[in-house]
């Protein structure tokens, strides 16, 4: 009941389905820049290291996809998403950075590696979801990663690997030897 207070418009579950399509949230503790904290805690988006990262970090492409899968295998649209790490991999914050269509998601280096700069992030690990259910990766999911990776280490900041999720499953681009 509160959270409709909060919320005006929001009837029921499909107003704040639609509500999370439209909002970009991300989380970097050290900047403090959540973009609408009390819309994030009513949607409950889980915190991608809730789900098993955990303080020895991020230690396989099995344990990255565990921490986002939930959240992502049921998006109607293609979400591209940043995990920011530290030095021993602990998940420091995510970012959404871009919400596409039912079949791409626009994505380029300068939005990517935005806020892993301003976060310090030792590396990141690229995230993002096919709709359709299957994971294997475009041909333009290789060529976005490829340049990624070559921008990230530019910056500095190493592309830990790309995960692909689909409906209970993912490929991992370090997994097949492709990062």
């Amino acid at each position: 009941m509160q959270a409709q207070a909060q919320l005006p418009g929001m009837d029921d579950i499909s107003g704040i389905s639609r509500l999370e399509e439209d909002i970009r949230p991300y989380r970097v503790p050290r900047l403090e820049l959540s973009v609408v904290p009390v819309v994030r805690e009513a949607l409950t988006i889980p915190k991608p290291y809730a789900a098993g990262a955990g303080p020895q970090g991020i230690t396989s492409p099995q344990r990255a996809a565990g921490c986002v899968m939930e959240f992502l295998r049921y998006k109607r649209k293609e979400h591209f998403m940043t995990l920011l790490l530290d030095t021993k991999n602990r998940v420091q914050g995510y970012e959404i950075v871009s919400v596409g269509s039912l079949y791409a998601s626009i994505v380029h280096p300068r939005e990517i590696f935005c806020i892993p700069v301003r976060a310090c992030a030792s590396s990141i690990i690229l995230v993002h979801n096919h709709p359709s259910g299957d994971p294997s990766p475009s041909q333009e999911d290789l060529e976005v990663t490829r340049r990624l990776v070559e921008a990230g280490n530019i910056l500095g900041i190493a592309v830990r690997d790309h995960l692909v999720i689909g409906d209970g499953c993912y490929f991992s681009f370090k997994e097949k030897g492709l990062l």
